[in-house]
């Protein structure tokens, strides 16, 4: 049995500039733990496999392709490969997600 405590992660490099702690990599998947601060955002991106969301802690504005929706704790959100997408964390609190990539991407995401 393997444990990962995300809090015990460091944060890695990305070009959103925030807070994202890779949890989970294997040959078939991988997650991530991101943590918007209020105010924050993730620039829009195109990610090349499909991706779930899963919303840890506090609320904020997914928009997948022409659709924008504010979610919170305990939702799940699906976006599909090759479809833009961001997160914005437009309230006063933090809002942590849990986000898995399946099948584990082989290609880049690419920022739009």
């Amino acid at each position: 049995m393997k444990i990962t405590a995300a809090a015990n992660v460091l944060p890695g490099k990305n070009p959103h500039n925030v807070d994202v702690r890779k949890i989970y990599d294997s040959p078939h998947a991988m997650a991530v733990v991101i943590t918007l601060q209020p105010g924050e955002s993730l620039k829009k991106h195109i990610t090349p496999v499909d991706v779930f969301f899963y919303v840890l802690e506090g609320s904020g504005t997914v928009e997948i392709g022409s659709e924008q929706q504010t979610v919170g704790k305990d939702c799940l959100v699906e976006s599909p490969a090759r479809i833009p997408h961001r997160w914005i964390n437009g309230s006063g609190s933090v809002l942590r997600i849990l986000v898995v990539k399946v099948p584990k991407p082989t290609e880049e995401t690419k920022l739009l």
